[in-house]
């Protein structure tokens, strides 16, 4: 089993920056790629942002692109999503995920391919 705790959900102000962390726990051997999803009141839970933690490859969906970076310290088990000029649009529950095993890069986004999930952090942006 592999559990995850995200954290560093906050109120933040439009335009500010914010980083959350996802620490993983327990049989971490068996994880290649760690994501970042979202899901804001009334919609459907969104891909963020995905990582191998073996090569580095990196995913964004294209909402976040040039203002969000995911990176991974493999030492501490731990992913980080880096997020600059917040919007209102970016409100919302931000939950770490991870797939069993590998899964071709190209389904990085599918959420379905994702078995392991945190309890979400909270992400506020006000206007």
């Amino acid at each position: 089993q592999v559990q995850l705790v995200e954290s560093g959900g906050e109120l933040v102000q439009a335009g500010g920056s914010l980083r959350l962390s996802c620490a993983a726990s327990g049989r971490t051997s068996s994880i290649y790629v760690m994501a970042w999803f979202r899901q804001a009141p009334g919609k459907e839970r969104e891909f963020v942002a995905a990582i191998s933690l073996s090569g580095g490859m990196t995913s964004y969906a294209d909402s976040v692109k040039g203002r969000v970076t995911i990176s991974r310290d493999i030492a501490k088990n731990t992913v980080y999503l880096q997020m600059n000029s917040l919007k209102p649009d970016d409100m919302a529950v931000y939950y770490c995920a991870a797939p069993r095993g590998t899964l071709r890069w190209q389904y990085a986004a599918s959420r379905s391919l994702y078995i392991y999930w945190g309890q979400g952090t909270q992400v506020t942006v006000s206007s």
